[in-house]
């Protein structure tokens, strides 16, 4: 151990711990700006500095490995005045209209300034010899180069985190920006609307697309019928922006501010979550016997799977040769918008013309999914607005509902009943629990053999996960897999992803089936969730949302009783001419830069 002294408190820690790390362990807290605990250290802003004794010059805490006896100061004069002029430099360049920016009172260079810089200005103010431009080409956020610090968080985000760098630095000195490919716009690049750059982003240079305003307004369109559905991982992470801490359950209540909101009708995303699963373990079954009994040499195995639209665009651009592989089935959003002007329409006899479609989602890339051509299927934009979680909690503050003392309902009926199978889609690895929970049953006759249906061995945050589950004792229809076994694999972030669709597209692996998610633990730590977000938080949500799942009555996909009847009543059966039309579709090649 290394022994240290910081503001003249004794402390040991393991070699390799940085100052920032050994700080916080006595409970001091250094300010930081470029340091996130899931990027590697770049010591890129210097708010950190501290004061070494010894030392000629103040050293970044979030850079500097402890040493024997060092002994440090985190709060002299000499530190404070250098934080101080270090953040006012960076206001310097920095267009400050805090009141009317998206992260106002969110920021955290509005937290250091409001700590440090106050008083009367000390630097010239060079925003306005400045010629920014604002892109609001991607339908999924905003880049405004006029509030970026270049902390390089979002760049070391996009090529750390998930393997596609649509962002790098560009130029030097005074002329040095965050700047894609050919500064082209950011609709026009690699990107792949993942969102993780905006939730790490400190200021407001990267912030969500809101569509609040356009949502209010058809809400107070007496014209229109407004559904909304929820996405899983929405209810283990709201709360954190109205009061709560992070993993705790507010499904119930969540479903009553909607209400108070103006909805016409609250719905579930999780009704969606079972349909895709009917629908894609029908088609996986359908691939197995083409490839093991037919011979089929067109058919594609591995198959991924595709309610990632994040891990879409990926593939689209990075392995293109590898689209075959990808299921057909839509994601659960654009499943449940082709059938709220359809299925639902016609159930409710409302003219699918006046309806407009929102959904609630954990998702930055979710809002470009929505406007892709092919999410047409309904004669309709099947989802005419995505709201992000965060944009979720800022129109319940704007409305006034005092959220915490809401009483919990259910979801609406018709496209509102679900099962646990569809609340784990938002945890990495649980679509593939949901399906094989629904697959195996269908070729056997029984349940997964795992206790209380929990598969664990796709369960946890393992950037590759791997399992296989032998299959015997195989129902008439499907002796074919009799003694088979399947391999399954689960990759959550694109740069886990990029590891196993490299093995793949090499024919390096022998799996079945693939489940892929673009963001760091799955839905739950999507770009649309509440900020901060970490390790702990992230796994502290999969906790909710496993918890929720074994409380739900009905766990299974293929049980859910609103999926029989829409099968009856609508589709006929999964992967149906009816079910092909609506909730299948192809996805297109696309540039590689």
């Amino acid at each position: 151990m290394i022994n240290l002294t910081i503001n003249n408190q004794k402390i040991s820690v393991e070699p390799g711990t940085t100052v920032l790390d050994a700080a916080k362990k006595l409970n001091i807290h250094i300010p930081t700006l470029c340091n996130h605990p899931d990027l590697c250290v770049a010591g890129n802003c210097r708010v950190c500095v501290v004061e070494q004794t010894g030392a000629r010059t103040l050293v970044a805490a979030c850079a500097m490995p402890v040493a024997e006896g060092m002994d440090i100061h985190t709060n002299t004069l000499k530190v404070r005045n250098a934080r101080k002029h270090i953040v006012e430099l960076l206001l310097s360049e920095h267009r400050s209209d805090c009141t009317k920016c998206y992260k106002n009172q969110k920021c955290e260079l509005q937290a250091l300034a409001n700590e440090f810089a106050f008083g009367d200005t000390v630097f010239i103010d060079l925003v306005k010899d400045r010629h920014y431009e604002i892109d609001r080409s991607s339908p999924a956020f905003i880049k405004d180069d006029s509030k970026c610090i270049r902390c390089q968080r979002c760049v070391r985000t996009c090529s750390q985190l998930q393997h596609i760098s649509a962002i790098a630095v560009a130029n030097k000195g005074l002329h040095q920006k965050i700047s894609s490919f050919h500064d082209r716009p950011m609709s026009h690049v690699v990107c792949t609307n993942c969102g993780q750059c905006v939730n790490r982003c400190p200021t407001g240079a990267l912030v969500e697309k809101t569509y609040i305003d356009q949502v209010w307004d058809a809400i107070y369109d007496e014209d229109k019928h407004v559904v909304v559905q929820t996405a899983p991982a929405v209810r283990v992470a709201l709360g954190e922006d109205l009061g709560f801490d992070p993993g705790e359950i507010v499904t119930g209540k969540m479903v009553t501010a909607l209400r108070y909101l103006g909805f016409d009708s609250v719905l579930d995303t999780d009704f969606s979550a079972d349909l895709t699963i009917m629908e894609e373990g029908t088609e996986l079954l359908s691939r197995l016997k083409k490839v093991l009994v037919d011979g089929d040499e067109k058919t594609k195995i591995p198959m991924f799977t595709s309610c990632s639209p994040g891990w879409i665009k990926f593939i689209e651009h990075k392995y293109p040769e590898l689209l075959p592989n990808l299921s057909t089935c839509k994601s659960p959003q654009q499943m449940f918008g082709a059938l709220a002007k359809t299925y639902y329409a016609a159930k409710k006899n409302i003219d699918p013309s006046k309806i407009v479609s929102v959904s609630i989602m954990p998702c930055t890339a979710k809002k470009y999914e929505a406007d892709r051509p092919e999410m047409r299927a309904s004669g309709y934009k099947d989802i005419d607005y995505v709201l992000t979680t965060r944009e979720l909690a800022v129109m319940i503050k704007q409305a006034g509902i005092d959220f915490r003392n809401l009483k919990p309902t259910h979801y609406d009926s018709v496209m509102g009943e679900s099962t646990g199978a569809g609340v784990i889609f938002g945890a990495t690895g649980g679509v593939m629990e949901a399906a094989l929970r629904t697959a195996y049953e269908i070729v056997t006759g029984r349940e997964v053999p795992f206790t209380n249906l929990n598969i664990t061995p796709v369960r946890g945050m393992e950037g590759v996960k791997e399992a296989s589950i032998k299959i015997e004792n195989c129902l008439e229809d499907w002796k074919f897999l009799e003694g088979a076994v399947l391999n399954v694999a689960i990759a959550h972030g694109l740069t886990n992803a990029n590891k196993i669709v490299k093995l793949v597209s090499q024919g390096k692996t022998n799996y079945h089936f693939i489940e892929i998610m673009a963001c760091p633990g799955g839905c739950i730590g999507g770009g649309g969730q509440p900020i901060p977000t970490s390790m702990e938080i992230r796994q502290n949500r999969i906790d909710a949302i496993y918890a929720e799942d074994e409380n739900m009555p009905i766990r299974k996909s293929h049980e859910n009783p609103e999926i029989i009847a829409i099968y009856e009543e609508f589709l006929d059966k999964p992967n149906s001419h009816k079910s092909h039309e609506l909730l299948h579709t192809h996805y297109t090649e696309r540039e590689n830069y």
